[in-house]
C-alpha cells in the first residue's frame, strides 16, 4: 500500500488534469452574469454520476442519466444557469436533447457522449435562441481563466466560486483530480440544488469509478444541508479520461488508496464550500458524532443537528443553547441513550452523561462568533462515526428566497 501524500494545488482548477478544456460565457439567460458553460475532454472519458432523489426531476437529469448509465462514457457537459428546465413537460425534454445536440455539433462528437445540466428557476421554458447563439460563440481552452469562466457560469445565488484541486501519485505518475461546484440554497442532499463536476486524468473504468463515487458521496455531498429542501436538478459527475497513463485502477491496485482518498478530499472540499456559502450564511457548522451504533446512524444524527432551524439560528445569534442540540439528537430517529450523551461546542464540554455541566458563557460566545463552529456529540453506544456540514440561518436567507424569481 502506497503512503504517497496527496498535495493540494493552488491556482489550479477544472481544466488542470491532462486533456480537459472548458469555457463559460454570458448568452442572455441571465441579465448580465455568465450563464452558459461547456466542459470537454479531448478523448471520451469514463464517467460516474450521482443524481437528485427528488421524484420530480428536471429534463437534463434524464438526458445525462442516459449517458452515464447507458453509454458509460462522456466527453463533454453543457451547463446553463438561470433556468432549471424543470417541470417544463415535453418541450423541456426536447430542449435538453437539443442542448446535447448543439454541444455535440460544436465539438464534433457523438451526442450520446454529451451530458446536460441546468440550474435556476423552475417552471420556465429555456431561452433556446440564447443557447443556440451562445454555443456558436463559446470558445474552449485549457487556461486557468477558462476554468474560472466555467466556474462562474454555473453559479446562481452563490457568492463565491467553489474550486479545488489535488494531485497524487499512481504507478509513479502524477494524477490530478479537480472539482468545481455550485450550490447555495435548497441544499438537502440526497441531493439538492448543487452541481459538482470533477475531472481527472486517471485511468479507471466507469463501473469502478461509479462505485467509488457512490461511496464517497454518502460521506460528503450527502452530509451537507442548508435549508432542508431537495431540488430537481442536482448531479455530481466525475470524468476520468486516462491521459495520466497509469495502469487501470481497481481496489486491488497498489495505489488505489491514493486515488480514492484524493477523490474523497476533492468531494469533501466542495461539500464544505457549498455548506459555507449557504444563502445568507455567515458561519460554517460542522457536527461530528461518535459512539453511535453504526456510521449510518452517526451521519443521521449529525445531519439532523446541523439541519435543525433552532440550532442554526442559535449559532447565528451566538447563543450556547445546548438544549436545541440534544433535542435534535433525540428526534433524529437514531438509537440514543440520554444518560450517555456528551456534547461539546468547540472544545468546551456542556453536557456529560446527559446532564449539564457548568460552563463560561463568555467563552462560548467567543467560540460562536468564529466563522467555523464545531459541535461534537458522543453517544457511548458503539463505534459509529459521522460528520455533517451546514450553516447558520440568517435574516438574509429569508430575504434572498422571498425574492428569488425577481
Amino acid at each position: 500500500m502506497s503512503s504517497i501524500r496527496e498535495m493540494k494545488l493552488s491556482s489550479k482548477n477544472i481544466v488542470s488534469p491532462k486533456g480537459f478544456k472548458a469555457a463559460g460565457i454570458h448568452c442572455g439567460i441571465k441579465h448580465k452574469k455568465k450563464d452558459l458553460a461547456i466542459l470537454y475532454s479531448e478523448v471520451p472519458a469514463s464517467v460516474a454520476g450521482v443524481f437528485t432523489t427528488n421524484k420530480v426531476q428536471a429534463a437534463p437529469i434524464k438526458v445525462t442519466k442516459e449517458v452515464v448509465y447507458e453509454t458509460k462514457k462522456m466527453q463533454a457537459v453543457i451547463v446553463n444557469s438561470g433556468n432549471a428546465n424543470a417541470c417544463t413537460g415535453k418541450q423541456g425534454l426536447l430542449d435538453a436533447y437539443e442542448m446535447q445536440q448543439l454541444a455535440a455539433e460544436k465539438l464534433g462528437i457523438d451526442p450520446k457522449l454529451v451530458g446536460v445540466s441546468s440550474t435556476g428557476v423552475i417552471g420556465e421554458l429555456m431561452k433556446m435562441d440564447c443557447i443556440r447563439e451562445g454555443v456558436k460563440k463559446i470558445e474552449l481552452g485549457n487556461s486557468l481563466e477558462n476554468g474560472i469562466d466555467f466556474a462562474q457560469a454555473i453559479l446562481t445565488t452563490d457568492t463565491v466560486m467553489k474550486n479545488t484541486t489535488y494531485s497524487t501519485q499512481i504507478d509513479g505518475k502524477e494524477v490530478i483530480i479537480s472539482g468545481t461546484a455550485k450550490g447555495s440554497g435548497m441544499i438537502e442532499p440526497n441531493m439538492a440544488t448543487m452541481l459538482a463536476f470533477i475531472t481527472t486524468d486517471a485511468n479507471i473504468e466507469s463501473d469502478v469509478l461509479q462505485k467509488a463515487l457512490s461511496e464517497i458521496t454518502d460521506v460528503t455531498f450527502n452530509c451537507i444541508t442548508v435549508d432542508g429542501d431537495t431540488s430537481t436538478n442536482d448531479m455530481v459527475l466525475v470524468l476520468a479520461n486516462g491521459l495520466a497513463g497509469n495502469n487501470p485502477l481497481t481496489p486491488e491496485h497498489p495505489d488505489w488508496n491514493n486515488f480514492y482518498k484524493t477523490l474523497k478530499m476533492v468531494a469533501e472540499d466542495l461539500s464544505k464550500a457549498i455548506a459555507r456559502d449557504g444563502e445568507g450564511a455567515t458561519k460554517l457548522i460542522e457536527v461530528e458524532v461518535d459512539g453511535a451504533v453504526s456510521d449510518e446512524e452517526a451521519r443521521k444524527i449529525a445531519k439532523t443537528v446541523v439541519g435543525s432551524p433552532l440550532v442554526k439560528t442559535a449559532v447565528f445569534g451566538c447563543d450556547a443553547n445546548w438544549g436545541r442540540i440534544i433535542c435534535a439528537v433525540g428526534y433524529s430517529g437514531a438509537t440514543v441513550d440520554p444518560e450517555k450523551i456528551i456534547i461539546k461546542i468547540g472544545d468546551k464540554k456542556m453536557v456529560e452523561n446527559g446532564e449539564p455541566i457548568p460552563f463560561d458563557e463568555d467563552e462560548l460566545i467567543k467560540i460562536l462568533k468564529a466563522n467555523e463552529i464545531k459541535i461534537y456529540v458522543s453517544l457511548g453506544l458503539g463505534d459509529g462515526h459521522g460528520i455533517a456540514w451546514g450553516c447558520d440561518l440568517t435574516y438574509d436567507y429569508v430575504q434572498i428566497n422571498a425574492s428569488y424569481r425577481s
